[in-house]
């Protein structure tokens, strides 16, 4: 597989070698061993999965600390737009966000450590998305700031008009207050 850094330090593209032939393809979704190698000592203890239509936005959620959850996330049916965003205090990209299409096609996958917000839209008519956290759910921990915060201009690649959300993605705070609860200033 190929490890692929990205402007964020910590966040990574994952491609992993696909064989094809003419009954099709196949490729390692999975290596403990290549993985462990790459992420150094991940030890993963839940999958999930997701199924949505074209136009919904599911994000910008997280696990607080100490129940922070790193995630491996693919896409196995559709194509989404994946959006990390950097909440770790005291990062130099604290803030930053970083986007990547991820698809049945080009089986990439994408690695979020600890510490950030996840998020991701859907660009085909249907989408079968799972993920890998290395955290178990708790309900308790849960934090989410706003999908279309004005701070941080994320671009879903989807009209406005056409947006899905739940009720619950529709009202979490913005960025600016989840700064604020942190007694991080904001420019």
């Amino acid at each position: 597989m190929k490890i692929i850094e990205t402007d964020i330090p910590g966040l990574l593209i994952i491609e992993p070698k696909v064989f094809t032939d003419a009954r099709g393809w196949f490729f390692e979704s999975y290596s403990l061993r290549d993985l462990d190698e790459a992420l150094g000592g991940i030890s993963f203890v839940q999958d999930n999965e997701s199924k949505s239509q074209y136009g919904v936005v599911r994000g910008l959620h997280f696990q607080k600390p100490p129940y922070a959850q790193s995630k491996l996330v693919r896409v196995v049916l559709g194509s989404v737009l994946d959006v990390a965003v950097d909440l770790r205090p005291g990062s130099p990209t604290f803030g930053r966000s970083a986007a990547i299409e991820l698809s049945a096609e080009n089986h990439r996958q994408f690695f979020i450590p600890k510490g950030f917000a996840h998020g991701f839209s859907v660009l085909s008519p249907e989408v079968i998305f799972q993920y890998k956290c290395d955290e178990f759910y708790h309900p308790e921990a849960e934090g989410a700031i706003a999908w279309n915060d004005p701070d941080l201009a994320i671009d879903w690649r989807i009209p406005a008009d056409k947006v899905i959300l739940s009720a619950k993605d529709s009202a979490h705070p913005s960025y600016r207050q989840y700064c604020e609860s942190l007694g991080i200033a904001i420019a």
